[in-house]
């Protein structure tokens, strides 16, 4: 049996933390176990999430296994995308140049700030009372 290929590379977005695993393939993409479409719950979400094969002209080339924890469905879907162009990136080091002109290999570092004390958010001051 002739050896798949395998590049593995980790995206991260706001709490989320996504393990990509690809390997040349058919364009089958398991996240968690499940199928992308039953695991996502909104079609713009899998739209965004596969944005980096479609640039690449890679969607039908490379199946992707992904195992991701923590955050919600925007930030897991962020980190994925971030793991597989940087998956795409040691597969094809010519792909480097339209990832990065589409800043598909750009981590976006906003995470949600600390409460302080005294306020009743991170910012949100408790409301002033003149009586």
């Amino acid at each position: 049996m002739a050896e798949k290929n395998r590049w593995v590379a980790t995206g991260r977005r706001k709490r989320s933390v996504a393990r990509v695993t690809m390997t040349s393939g058919t364009g089958k993409i398991v996240v968690n176990g499940k199928d992308v479409k039953d695991y996502m719950p909104y079609e713009t979400l899998v739209m965004d999430l596969v944005q980096p094969l479609e640039l690449t002209d890679s969607l039908n080339k490379y199946d992707i296994s992904v195992s991701v924890k923590g955050g919600g469905f925007n930030g897991q879907t962020g980190a994925i995308r971030l793991g597989i162009a940087r998956a795409l990136m040691l597969a094809n080091g010519e792909n480097r140049s339209t990832l990065k002109s589409n800043g598909m290999i750009t981590r976006d570092a906003r995470i949600k700030e600390r409460k302080k004390y005294g306020l009743k958010k991170a910012r949100r001051a408790p409301q002033f009372s003149k009586r």
